[in-house]
């Protein structure tokens, strides 16, 4: 992982929020944000919601994700 790449695990963590309140506010199952925080690819969609769930906005997703997990 870059320095400048946050994972979206380490502002989840940060933020105090579980992989359940996540997944909740973000309208995706908490499977989806296991395997994507395990390293798994996701839709763009689906980062989209993840993204603003975590109170970003979309223009930040490299920052999150990075560019290659889609």
């Amino acid at each position: 992982m870059s320095d400048a790449k946050i994972s979206f695990r380490e502002i989840r963590e940060k933020q105090m929020i579980s992989v359940a309140e996540l997944a909740r506010k973000a309208g995706v199952s908490t499977q989806t944000i296991t395997r994507i925080e395990s390293g798994g690819t996701c839709r763009m969609d689906t980062m989209r919601k993840i993204i603003l769930a975590l109170g970003y906005s979309v223009e930040d997703k490299d920052l999150i994700f990075g560019t290659s997990n889609f």
